[in-house]
């Protein structure tokens, strides 16, 4: 990821578990939820707590786009454990898209009440760890994002179908 890969991580978990349950943008089935808590720089996706599910999404223009192919968080113990088998693919409008590993980065987390992420409210620092992909904004009109990850027994699959509003 560019800039602080911590930092980038922190900032997705916290927009991860910005959320309760009913409206948690990982806990989405469809997309309806994509646009939850977005910040103004960049553009969030999220994966899933297992399983795979199918999404449309809009997003505004000029907006690069960062995103878990997989992902954890906890102590260096459980990321190095996570990491040991960790792997992923993600295919962007069907060209591959290499993703970055991050082993453990020192993160800060900020979690909202009732959020189904963390299982925490209020702010914590943690070791991030995972394959990420940051994608720099695309061209208005619609676009294919498939991702598949999976460490241990945990999978994720996510088909992303993504909307870039003209400028």
């Amino acid at each position: 990821m560019r800039g602080s890969s911590a930092a980038l991580q922190g900032r997705w978990w916290s927009w991860a578990a910005s959320e309760p349950d009913r409206t948690n943008p990982v806990v989405d089935r469809d997309g309806s939820q994509c646009g939850r808590n977005q910040p103004g720089d960049v553009w969030f996706l999220a994966g899933t707590f297992g399983g795979q599910v199918k999404r449309d999404c809009r997003i505004p223009h000029g907006r690069s786009i960062a995103l878990p192919v997989i992902n954890s968080f906890g102590d260096r113990e459980r990321c190095a454990d996570f990491m040991g088998d960790a792997r992923g693919t993600v295919v962007l409008d069907g060209e591959p898209v290499e993703p970055e590993v991050h082993e453990g980065d020192a993160i800060v987390v900020e979690g909202a009440p009732g959020n189904p992420v963390t299982g925490e409210e209020g702010i914590f620092t943690a070791t991030g760890c995972g394959l990420w992909v940051q994608i720099p904004p695309l061209a208005p009109g619609t676009h294919s994002l498939a991702i598949r990850g999976q460490s241990g027994g945990f999978s994720v699959g996510v088909d992303y179908a993504l909307t870039v509003a003209a400028p």
